[in-house]
């Protein structure tokens, strides 16, 4: 019965939503996206059976990288990905020839068909898509399983909701022990607190940037609204060369008029990356996608961003596992666990901005202190998956 109350609602909602999910669909940000999701444009099933991720942003479908290299050396299964964001969906394109949007839930019980094993990350608790998978005996399992302290409230409010999701999932493979005992709690079962895999996923550079001199590079990184403008008020270019690196694509050309408007009645230098692939100037706007974790690899402090505005910050493990100073705002809550897992990190407030950069070059450099074990979940996998013959 609460499936079918659920299913109802869902349609109630999708017709609801209708005109305003035609209105966004003119979007460039979500012209692929939307029209994917709850029209099912150019987003068939799966071709065939193999072993499904589905995951939401980047940094989560990056995390399965590990995972997936791994599988695609010991097993002949085919490898699904499905995604909910553009992001999420062009990182997934780099790990398989299967991807896929994954569609409003008033769709999965026509459009899932029957895999070997589903993998999902973290928080995306779709009751369809658990339930739909499960009725197709596909095995289910939860990955990176986390409970914020920010969200605990909530889901304990709703627990009642969350307890008819985790009927339908296998295993869990928790960030840690306060998050294990936190699922159990939403009725979740078959838990292992095993780290967390992003730190199983260490970064690499793909190409070795050129550092043009002995300056001190401060990166503010994967910034948002607002968030330009807090740190170019504090600027001055005896701190060093600053290089910014906004969190979507679609606001260059707006940090480029923030900067501009900043270097007006000065002597600072600016220049945007693409122009010239260099980092001569005080200011470097960087205008391409890809290039964050080799700029970690050059850079002496990172400022991160999302944490200065309440959007949830970003992961310090990348600028940390280059041992740069590593500072964020107060703002953390999505990433406070992976906080948890590096050293010597500075937690802000908005208004020490400018006392902070001035003595940025004090900041201890940060370091990991843990790593995740993806192994049991390699080991799950490939236990719920029929032997090639």
């Amino acid at each position: 019965m609460f499936s079918f109350i659920y299913y109802f609602i869902a349609i109630i909602l999708y017709i609801i939503a209708l005109p305003y999910l035609v209105f966004k669909s003119r979007n460039k940000k979500y012209k692929d996206a939307i029209p994917a999701r709850f029209f099912l444009q150019n987003n068939p099933r799966f071709d065939g059976c193999g072993i499904w991720f589905h995951s939401c942003s980047m940094g989560e479908t990056k995390a399965l990288k590990s995972i997936i290299e791994i599988l695609k050396q010991t097993t002949n299964e085919p490898i699904h990905i499905s995604s909910i964001t553009n992001t999420g969906f062009e990182a997934a394109e780099s790990l398989s020839d299967q991807t896929r949007y994954l569609p409003f839930e008033i769709f999965l019980p026509f459009w899932i068909n029957k895999q070997k094993v589903l993998v999902v990350m973290e928080a995306e608790l779709w009751y369809m898509l658990f339930l739909i998978a499960r009725s197709k005996n596909i095995k289910t399992i939860l990955i990176n399983a986390r409970i914020s302290d920010k969200s605990y409230k909530s889901y304990k409010k709703y627990s009642w909701f969350y307890k008819q999701i985790f009927k339908n999932i296998d295993s869990v493979f928790a960030q840690s022990d306060l998050d294990k005992q936190r699922l159990e709690e939403l009725g979740a079962t078959n838990i292992k607190s095993i780290g967390n895999i992003k730190l199983a996923n260490l970064p690499k550079i793909s190409k070795k940037l050129a550092r043009p001199d002995d300056r001190f590079n401060i990166t503010l990184a994967s910034s948002h609204e607002n968030e330009e403008q807090l740190i170019l008020d504090s600027y001055s270019k005896d701190m060093g060369r600053l290089i910014i690196v906004p969190r979507h694509p679609e606001r260059f050309d707006t940090v480029d008029k923030l900067i501009k408007d900043k270097i007006k009645i000065s002597d600072i230098s600016y220049s945007r990356y693409t122009q010239n692939k260099s980092f001569d100037s005080d200011i470097v706007l960087v205008d391409t996608m890809g290039e964050l974790i080799n700029i970690f690899a050059i850079s002496d402090a990172v400022i991160l961003g999302g944490a200065f505005e309440k959007i949830g910050g970003h992961n310090p493990i990348e600028p940390a596992y280059f041992n740069c100073r590593v500072i964020s705002g107060e703002h953390i809550f999505n990433q406070k666990s992976l906080f948890e897992c590096i050293n010597n990190y500075k937690i802000i407030k908005n208004e020490e901005i400018l006392d902070t950069m001035r003595n940025i070059k004090d900041i201890p450099k940060a370091t990991l202190s843990q790593i995740g074990d993806i192994d049991p979940i390699i080991k799950e996998i490939q236990n719920g998956t029929r032997k090639s013959i």
